[in-house]
C-alpha cells in the first residue's frame, strides 16, 4: 500500500488590516511569538519547497533542486539565537559559489524578501550552493536579548564600535556555527550598512557585497533625512532592468529628495530630539498599546499597496509582530547613525580598506543619496580595487526589492554570478 501524502497544516488567512479601535485591541490581544511564527510561515509558503514547521511531515517539493526550512541557529550565550532561514541545493556541488547571505534593515524581519527567494532559490538550486536570510540578533524573531552601549554619549568612536559589533560579532558567530567559510553578503539599507562594517572587520569570509539602498555612506546630514515612515511604494509596473547608474540619474533622485525634505522640515526638530535621546519609532508603537496594530495598519496600507490583498495583509501580521516584540537590536540606531540615516561614521570613508566586489543599487525614487555610493566606488578604485559598481532600478523607492522585484532578482543572479 502507498504511503500516504502529509500536507502541511493548514495556516487561517492574515487578518484584516485593522480599521477601527475594537480590531486594533483584538490583534494586540493575539500578537506574540506563536502569532509571529505564523506570520513568516505564511509568507515562506509561498515557496512550494518549503518545509513548513507546522508541518507533521516535510512537505514534497516540487522543485527537486532545493530545500528550504527554517531553524533557530543557538548561539554561544544560550540565551541568543539567530532566526535563519535556509534554501540549500539538493546536489551541492565542490565548485559552488560560496552561499549568499540576505540581511534585512532596521527593524525589518527575512520575511520581506518573500517575492526575491524563488529567484535565489533557482541560483542555488542551479549553482549547487544555498541561500541563507537571518534575522539580526536583537531584531525581526532572533532573540530580544537586552541591547547597551557602556560608552559615554560623546565617545562617538566607543558607540559606534559597540553597537557595531552587537550585529557583526553575532553574525560571525552565527558563521561559525553554520561551518561556511565564506559568503557573498547582500544587505538592504542598515543590512547593507552592517555587511560593509563585517567585512572590514571579518575579511577574509566575505566573497562580496551586494548593497541594496545601503544606510550610513555618505558625509554630510545636515542636508537630507531619512523618509522611512512616510516612503511610499511606487505603483508603476515595469520590465525595465535596472541600469548602471549615470551622473544625471543620480543628480535625478537628488532632486526629488530636494523637493521632498522642504516638505519635511517643519518636522525636523522634534523628530531629531527622539532620535538622538535613543527614541524608536517601534517604541512609540509599542508605548500606544491597543492602538499599535491601527497605528502599522495605515503604515502597511500605503506602504505596500502594490501587492495583492492577501499579500498586503500578510505582510502587515508579520510587520505587527515584529513591532510588537521587546525592544532590541532597534536601540542601536542612534549611536551608529545620526538623525536621516547618515552614518557617524560615514561608509564612503572607512570602504577603501576593502579589497573585495562592492555593488551599490539604488531605487531611483530612493531616499538614501546615491551619490555616496558614487563616491565609495570612486574611493575603491584610488585605492587599487575596481571591482566597485552602482545600478539604478526603476520605479522602485527604498525597499528596491519589493517595488520591483523582477529587476531586482535579475539584477541579483547577475550579480551573483559575476566573474570579477
Amino acid at each position: 500500500m502507498a504511503a500516504s501524502v502529509i500536507e502541511a497544516i493548514p495556516l487561517p488567512p492574515a487578518r484584516d488590516i485593522p480599521s477601527s479601535f475594537t480590531a486594533s485591541l483584538k490583534s494586540w490581544w493575539t500578537a506574540g511569538e506563536k502569532e509571529g511564527a505564523v506570520s513568516e510561515d505564511r509568507l515562506l509558503r509561498k515557496l512550494p519547497y518549503f518545509r513548513s514547521a507546522f508541518s507533521p511531515a516535510p512537505t514534497p517539493a516540487e522543485d527537486a533542486s532545493v530545500v528550504a526550512h527554517s531553524s533557530r541557529v543557538e548561539l554561544t550565550d544560550p540565551k541568543e539565537y539567530i532566526n535563519t532561514f535556509t534554501i540549500q541545493s539538493t546536489n551541492p556541488s565542490e565548485s559552488a559559489p560560496p552561499p549568499a547571505v540576505v540581511l534585512h534593515g532596521y527593524g525589518a524581519g527575512l520575511g520581506f524578501f518573500y517575492q526575491n527567494f524563488p529567484a535565489l532559490g533557482k541560483w542555488a538550486g542551479s549553482r549547487g550552493s544555498s541561500v541563507f536570510a537571518l534575522d539580526w540578533l536583537g531584531m525581526g524573531r532572533s532573540a530580544r536579548v537586552p541591547f547597551r552601549v557602556k560608552a559615554k554619549r560623546d565617545d562617538i568612536t566607543s558607540r559606534v564600535t559597540e553597537a557595531e559589533s552587537f550585529f557583526v560579532d553575532s553574525l560571525e558567530e552565527w558563521r561559525i556555527k553554520m561551518g561556511l567559510e565564506k559568503m557573498t553578503l547582500i544587505g538592504h539599507s542598515l543590512g547593507g550598512y552592517l555587511s560593509v562594517v563585517y567585512a572590514l572587520k571579518y575579511p577574509t569570509r566575505v566573497n562580496k557585497l551586494i548593497l541594496l539602498s545601503p544606510a550610513g555612506v555618505p558625509r554630510n546630514p545636515e542636508e537630507e533625512y531619512s523618509r522611512e515612515i512616510t516612503d511610499p511604494q511606487p505603483v508603476d509596473a515595469s520590465s525595465d532592468p535596472a541600469e548602471p547608474a549615470s551622473r544625471s540619474k543620480v543628480e535625478a533622485i537628488k532632486e526629488g529628495q530636494r523637493k521632498e525634505l522642504r516638505k519635511e522640515s517643519r518636522t525636523r526638530k522634534v523628530f531629531t530630539y527622539l532620535w538622538e535621546e535613543g527614541w524608536s519609532p517601534f517604541q512609540v508603537v509599542r508605548s500606544s498599546l491597543f492602538w499599535g496594530p491601527l497605528i502599522v495598519g495605515k503604515y502597511s496600507s500605503r506602504r505596500f499597496i502594490g501587492l495583492s490583498a492577501d499579500d498586503t495583509k500578510a505582510m502587515h501580521e508579520y510587520i505587527l509582530n515584529i513591532t510588537l516584540a521587546k525592544g532590541s537590536g532597534e536601540y542601536c540606531i542612534s549611536h551608529l547613525l545620526a538623525p536621516g540615516a547618515f552614518a557617524r561614521r560615514p561608509i564612503v570613508d572607512r570602504i577603501h580598506a576593502l579589497n573585495v566586489p562592492v555593488t551599490f543599487v539604488y531605487g531611483d525614487s530612493d531616499w538614501m543619496d546615491p551619490e555616496g555610493g558614487s563616491q565609495s566606488v570612486e574611493n575603491m578604485r584610488q585605492a587599487g580595487n575596481g571591482q566597485g559598481r552602482m545600478y539604478i532600478v526603476p520605479h522602485a523607492g527604498h525597499h528596491l526589492y519589493l517595488d520591483n522585484p523582477k529587476a531586482t532578482n535579475d539584477l541579483l543572479i547577475k550579480e551573483l554570478d559575476r566573474q570579477h
